[in-house]
């Protein structure tokens, strides 16, 4: 009967997580900045995969190299993966209480490896430890909804990984324990195998992670303006389109505005074009607080601005475009710029997009002809 020998588990495990340690340290020089957490994981990944090789040394490494140290390093490992996942979804860690934690239980299995030696203590304490990071990571996927295939991936590698050490917990009160990680009894073959390539699994759902982020990232950028956060030009024409057939086969009217910063050169000339950039954002900031959910705001370029009003009437979106132009008016920030606005709704079945692109901007222009800081209609 082929038998399987744990030391070249342990080091299979620790040379795959080297492996995985490079392809997420990678990820993190090419990933956008905005994706945070990616090197926590890296680091992460990597002491863990040093205490597997470390491990694969019992015998014949000295036993605070091949015993003491793993048992730090694997814990640490897993605080930092944890601290990684919390940065990537934007939260402040706090790693301190962790930290006195496992330095407690890291010196309590010094004790019971250089002066009172108990494999099975060891095993209690370690694992122990490891069920508790492993519960505060799953539930800190679980706030934050679990609803991508990776981080349901996740979840349920941590939920695997908990259930062996626990059983592993629970097998030292009732089977031999042997007399350390090497023993080759089938249980501790199962808990060790298992475990090993249980991480080797978490490393493979947190780069899936990182990349559907990645994607989510690349799709919002596709949509946005990188400086105002305003929908693009593209965006805005598909939605207008998708907007038009929906209102033509309801029945429904759209509004179109289209919104022209007045003497916006005059801003970049005088005060610099990164003054005339904080303007451009502070604009929009206004203009969402004064539009409704449904409402869609987008940047055509420069400080020229069109805003998508589902389901509004000519009249309404006058009203809205009057709170635009007096909200701007009224700003005692300095420099302050009037907004002149063009508003036009869908006439006729024979509308398009384009036509009422035309309308709006042509009664914009008819807004600056008369002075400037109105709002006109066509």
């Amino acid at each position: 009967m082929i038998r399987i020998d744990p030391r070249t588990v342990i080091l299979l495990a620790g040379v795959m997580g080297a492996f995985m340690a490079g392809i997420m340290y990678a990820l993190k020089r090419s990933y956008p900045p905005a994706i945070k957490g990616l090197g926590e994981w890296a680091l992460a990944l990597a002491l863990i995969s040093v205490g597997g090789v470390l491990g694969f040394g019992v015998g014949f490494l000295p036993d605070v190299v091949s015993i003491t140290l793993p048992r730090l390093l694997f814990p640490s490992g897993l605080l930092l993966a944890y601290v990684g996942t919390q940065r990537f979804f934007g939260l402040t860690p706090r790693m301190w209480p962790w930290v006195v934690v496992i330095a407690a239980v890291v010196l309590a299995q010094m004790w019971f490896t250089f002066v009172a030696p108990s494999f099975h203590m060891r095993l209690v304490l370690s694992g122990s430890l490891g069920v508790c990071l492993l519960m505060a990571y799953v539930h800190l996927l679980h706030r934050q909804g679990v609803s991508t295939f990776a981080r349901a991936l996740t979840v349920g590698v941590l939920l695997t990984l908990m259930a062996i050490v626990l059983m592993r917990i629970v097998t030292t009160f009732i089977w031999p324990v042997g007399e350390g990680v090497l023993d080759t009894s089938t249980h501790h073959l199962i808990y060790v195998t298992g475990f090993s390539f249980g991480i080797v699994l978490l490393s493979v759902s947190l780069v899936l992670m990182a990349t559907e982020r990645l994607h989510s990232e690349v799709a919002y950028l596709a949509s946005h303006d990188s400086l105002t956060n305003a929908f693009t030009r593209r965006h805005m024409n598909e939605v207008c389109a998708m907007e038009m057939e929906r209102s033509q086969r309801h029945g429904h009217s759209m509004a179109l505005l289209i919104m022209d910063l007045d003497h916006f050169k005059s801003v970049n000339d005088t005060y610099g074009h990164q003054r005339g950039d904080g303007l451009l954002v502070d604009f929009v900031t206004k203009v969402q607080a004064l539009l409704r959910r449904p409402d869609q705001l987008g940047r055509f370029g420069g400080e020229e601005f069109v805003a998508l009003l589902p389901e509004t009437s000519l009249d309404e979106a006058m009203g809205v475009a009057e709170r635009i132009r007096a909200a701007c008016a009224a700003s005692d920030q300095e420099p302050c710029r009037t907004v002149s606005i063009g508003v036009t709704t869908n006439h006729t079945a024979g509308d398009s997009v384009g036509s009422l692109i035309a309308r709006a901007d042509a009664a914009m222009y008819q807004a600056k002809a008369r002075g400037r800081n109105r709002v006109e209609t066509a």
